[in-house]
């Protein structure tokens, strides 16, 4: 590339893996409410390797403060369970046929707005930001003002 030239692609391309990140970091904030991304990272022993949790079950939020698994094959419930307490998302699903449910999930609106992880959003965004900031930053640096 020549002096004071940047590639649009390159730039678009980090730009939206920052944007990538930061979806995934907010999708996974623990708030009152229950959301079914906060699972994707689970991954599960099944049929000899480690699978996504998405790939064997069905994860639904049938309350505000509820997720239910829906496990497809009855034969993987125990290691779908195991996986989900060994997270490190802190959660304790309660059995029930093929299906788990995770009640009582998150804090309760009084304990967000008194607990200082309440404010945990701007430190997820960090990261992203950084990361944009950085991709803007390099292709202004290659930008060349002329003097006049």
């Amino acid at each position: 590339m020549a002096e004071g030239s940047f590639d649009l692609k390159d730039l678009e391309k980090r730009m939206r893996g920052a944007l990538t990140v930061l979806k995934q970091e907010f999708g996974g904030l623990r708030t009152g409410r229950a959301s079914a991304s906060l699972l994707d990272p689970i991954m599960v022993n099944a049929y000899g390797s480690k699978m996504p949790l998405n790939q064997i079950a069905t994860v639904s939020v049938p309350e505000a403060r509820m997720i239910t698994v829906s496990v497809w094959d009855k034969s993987q419930v125990a290691a779908t369970e195991k996986a989900i307490r060994e997270s490190d998302l802190g959660l304790n699903p309660v059995v029930d046929g093929t299906t788990l449910r995770l009640p009582k999930f998150g804090p309760s609106v009084t304990q967000l707005s008194s607990n200082p992880t309440a404010r945990a959003p701007v430190f997820a965004a960090s990261p992203a930001t950084l990361a944009a900031r950085s991709a803007g930053l390099s292709a202004a640096s290659t930008i060349s003002v002329p003097d006049g």
